[in-house]
C-alpha cells in the first residue's frame, strides 16, 4: 500500500516524520513530493499511490485520472474546495478532511489580525482595544467554536449565525445565537468569516451584506477568497472611510485593495490559517491515521463525497 504525501507547501519535518511512523506501523509505503512547480510532477507522482496526503494543492479530474490505483485522498485540513469531488466519487475514491486540527491556529490568527486591524497596523498611531466590542462569528463550527474561546479572553461580546448549527448548540458555548446573516451583519463592529466556498456562497460577502454593519467596522476573513465578492467590497470601501478589511487570503484584486486603501486593508502573503507547527503536526498525523483507518477498517467517518 503505497501513500503518496503531496504538499506544494511541505508539512514541518516533526510531521513528515509522524506521518511516515502511523504509515510504518501499518506496513504502508510512503512517498513524499515537496515543493514540486509543475503539475507533471504530480500527475507522475500519482500513477501508482494507493492513497494522498494533500494540503492546499489541487486534485482535479486530471489528477484523479492519472492515479489508477487511488483508494482515497485526504485533505490535512478543514477546507476540501482543492478537491474535485465529482471526479472522485466517479473514480470510487473516497475523499476526507481532517476538521479541527488546524482550528486553534485558525482562531489565533483570526484574533491577531484584529488586533492588527484595531492598532492601525501597528503603525504607530493611537487604535482601539477588543474589550467589550461585539464580535459577529458567520458559521459556527470547528474553527467558529474555537475564535469564540479565544475571544472570551479578550473579553468581546460574542453572536453567531450558522444556518446548519442548533442555536442551542451555540448559546450552549456562552455565544448569542442569532437568526440570519443579516442580523449578524448588522449587530457587530467585528465580523470573522468561517464559511465554506460553495455555489450558494460565492460572492456572498458584497456590498448590501457588509453595508449593513456598525461604524468603525472590522471585517476578518480566514476563511476562503471566493466567498468575497472583491468589486463591491472595493466600493464600499470606498464609500465608507471608516471600514476594515484584514485577510490571510489574499484577494485577486490585492494590488487594488493595498493602494486605495493602506491604512484599512492587511492581506498576509499566502494563506497562513494552518501554518504553525501544532496545526501542521495535527493535520498530517490525523490524515495518516484516517487513511489507515480506511484501508483497514473501512472507517469514513469524516468522508467529504458521500
Amino acid at each position: 500500500m503505497k501513500v503518496l504525501v503531496a504538499t506544494e507547501k511541505p508539512f514541518a519535518k516533526v510531521a513528515i516524520d509522524g506521518i511516515k511512523q502511523v504509515l510504518d506501523e501499518a506496513g504502508y509505503e510512503m512517498a513524499l513530493l515537496e515543493k514540486y512547480t509543475d503539475k507533471k510532477e504530480l500527475l507522475d507522482a500519482v500513477v501508482d499511490a494507493d492513497a494522498i496526503i494533500i494540503r492546499s494543492d489541487i486534485i482535479d479530474a486530471e489528477v484523479i485520472a492519472a492515479a489508477k490505483q487511488l483508494k482515497i485522498v485526504v485533505r490535512a485540513g478543514a477546507g476540501y474546495d482543492n478537491v474535485d469531488l465529482q471526479a472522485a466519487s466517479a473514480a470510487n475514491v473516497v475523499v476526507m478532511n481532517t476538521p479541527g486540527q488546524n482550528a486553534n491556529a485558525v482562531a489565533e490568527l483570526a484574533l491577531g489580525l484584529m488586533v492588527y486591524a484595531v492598532r492601525n497596523l501597528f503603525n504607530g498611531t493611537s487604535g482601539t482595544e477588543l474589550m467589550g466590542k461585539k464580535l459577529g462569528i458567520h458559521a459556527y463550527g470547528n474553527v467558529g467554536r474555537n475564535v469564540a474561546r479565544v475571544a472570551k479572553g479578550f473579553g468581546m461580546e460574542i453572536y453567531a449565525f450558522d444556518a446548519f448549527c442548533p442555536k442551542e448548540v451555540i448559546e450552549n458555548d456562552g455565544v448569542k445565537a442569532l437568526d440570519s446573516a443579516e442580523e449578524l451583519y448588522e449587530t457587530c463592529q467585528f465580523i470573522s468569516l468561517h464559511i465554506p466556498a460553495t455555489a450558494e456562497t460565492k460572492n456572498s460577502i458584497n456590498y448590501a451584506l457588509l453595508e449593513r454593519m456598525p461604524k468603525n467596522a472590522v471585517l476578518v476573513n480566514t476563511a476562503r477568497k471566493e466567498v468575497i465578492n472583491e468589486v463591491e467590497l472595493i466600493k464600499l470601501m470606498e464609500d465608507r472611510a471608516d471600514f476594515r478589511y484584514v485577510t490571510d487570503i489574499m484577494p485577486a484584486a490585492n494590488a487594488e485593495f493595498a493602494a486605495q486603501f493602506p491604512t484599512r486593508y492587511f492581506s498576509t502573503p499566502k494563506k497562513m490559517g494552518a501554518q504553525t507547527a501544532e496545526a501542521n503536526i495535527n493535520a498530517g498525523i490525523a490524515a495518516a491515521k484516517q487513511i489507515v483507518g480506511f484501508i483497514r477498517d473501512g472507517i469514513n467517518r469524516f468522508q467529504v463525497n458521500k
